[in-house]
């Protein structure tokens, strides 16, 4: 009988991958309970207007998609509207950062680009402005067009009205009015 034993050498990195690979199964095992209890995901970037809700009708998300483009092709700061069920468990203002660090909205070295988000469920709404508008968007213009122009019409439930109000209003600014 011949018997055969292994270095100590190998036995440490055997187990060393054997360990690894129970902590990948139990990992794997949990990951839907982890993912659920995690952040919301970033769309992407396929359109300046991006309804994950529903709220409005595809001639409402059309007539702002144009009204979008054709603004953006004539003064080149990027207005993007995204409407979301809820951004929890992250606040609204964490999750619009995320947003707009993925989508990175404006011309690049500009930075003048603009997130409207609305989270439905949460009630809650945010204007997202690059470094480049700040000077023309400052925080207490963008909090004056969500209080005079976006959330009246929402709490009529007429959230196309809000959001062309405040779309309008958000260009005008940037305009210079």
């Amino acid at each position: 009988m011949v018997t055969a034993s292994f270095p100590l050498e190998v036995r440490l990195p055997l187990r060393g991958l054997w360990f690894a690979a129970v902590l990948w199964l139990v990992a794997a095992a949990f990951a839907p309970a982890f993912a659920q209890q995690g952040f919301v995901a970033v769309p992407q970037l396929t359109a300046r207007v991006t309804d994950l809700t529903g709220t409005l009708t595809a001639d409402q998300s059309s007539s702002l998609e144009a009204k979008l483009a054709a603004f953006e092709q004539s003064k080149g700061s990027q207005v993007v509207v995204l409407v979301v069920p809820t951004t929890q468990p992250e606040v609204i203002e964490q999750y619009s950062i995320r947003v707009v660090e993925q989508w990175k909205l404006g011309r690049g070295k500009v930075d003048d680009g603009v997130l409207l988000l609305i989270a439905l469920n949460d009630r809650k709404v945010r204007i997202e402005v690059g470094y480049g508008l700040e000077g023309a968007l400052p925080d207490a213009t963008a909090n004056r067009i969500i209080q005079q122009d976006i959330l009246p019409s929402f709490k009529r439930g007429d959230y196309y009205d809000g959001i062309n109000t405040g779309v309008d209003r958000i260009m005008r600014v940037i305009e210079g009015e």
